[in-house]
């Protein structure tokens, strides 16, 4: 652990690097912008609850609420609201590419692609026979989706204790799944709950229940735990029943050096990671 700073707002949910590696939390009602050491800067205030956030190339930011989102330019200027697709919808988890923006929605159990515009040019992840795929299996709220390296989506399917690779079109390329109590894998009912990718393709995991953040191969082979349980004393209390947690829980966000920056939601504090020599 290089250091750690509070937040300031309460009730944080997701972070995210944006492409001069300032770092982007959602908290409460807001959007903050930090700085490498933490210093605050730009300040979004939102009309409720910011569930995710992704900063594109070009700096323009997308906040997910519960169930629509808003984008914003580099200076913080709204630009857009985009409707919500649907009333029940619960957005958890955001990635912006060049051309799409692709959304996680836990209750649906889906990964809406819209493209710049606002407009939902595909789905992912819904179970299909046809096209081999299971379907997503979200018992709490934690759907994630991240953009690799390699042009593939990486999407959490936390009730399957299971990682799983799609291309843009939906098409399933592979999956990894560790459903075991061992460090070395993901157990409750439903982990790994956050997903992020060194510069490499090695995949950064968080967990729930037993909060602890690892590092795998892209093809799933266990590393090395980056923060253990024992890292996150308040955070490991907040679930009283692994199989039944729907509170506690981390995410993390990797910048241009490697450094992996870990939000605790319980305790609305980042602490930032670099790998001992």
């Amino acid at each position: 652990e290089v250091t750690r700073w509070p937040l300031p707002h309460k009730e944080a949910r997701r972070l995210a690097i944006g492409p001069d590696d300032r770092l982007y939390v959602c908290a409460g009602n807001f959007i903050n912008s930090l700085s490498r050491s933490g210093q605050p800067g730009l300040e979004l205030a939102l009309a409720g609850p910011a569930g995710c956030v992704a900063v594109a190339r070009d700096g323009t930011i997308f906040a997910g609420l519960r169930d629509h989102i808003e984008v914003f330019d580099a200076k913080g200027g709204r630009a857009a609201r985009w409707e919500s697709p649907d009333p029940k919808t619960w957005f958890t988890g955001l990635a912006a590419g060049e051309k799409d923006v692709f959304a996680a929605d836990a209750v649906k159990l889906v990964v809406l692609r819209y493209d710049r515009s606002g407009k939902i040019v595909g789905r992912i992840g819904r179970k299909n026979a046809d096209r081999n795929v299971p379907g997503l299996i979200v018992p709490s709220p934690f759907l994630d989706v991240i953009i690799h390296r390699d042009g593939l989506l990486r999407v959490n399917n936390p009730g399957r204790h299971q990682i799983e690779a799609y291309t843009f079109d939906g098409d399933l390329e592979g999956a990894w799944s560790k459903p075991t109590a061992a460090t070395a894998g993901f157990c409750g009912c439903c982990n790994p709950i956050g997903l992020a990718a060194l510069a490499d393709g090695r995949i950064v995991t968080c967990e729930k229940g037993i909060p602890r953040v690892k590092i795998y191969s892209a093809s799933g082979e266990f590393e090395s735990v980056v923060a253990g349980a024992e890292s996150f004393p308040e955070n490991a209390h907040a679930c009283n029943d692994l199989n039944d947690c729907i509170h506690g829980g981390l995410d993390a966000a990797v910048d241009a050096d490697g450094r992996i920056y870990i939000l605790d939601i319980v305790t609305s504090d980042v602490r930032v990671m670099k790998r001992k020599a």
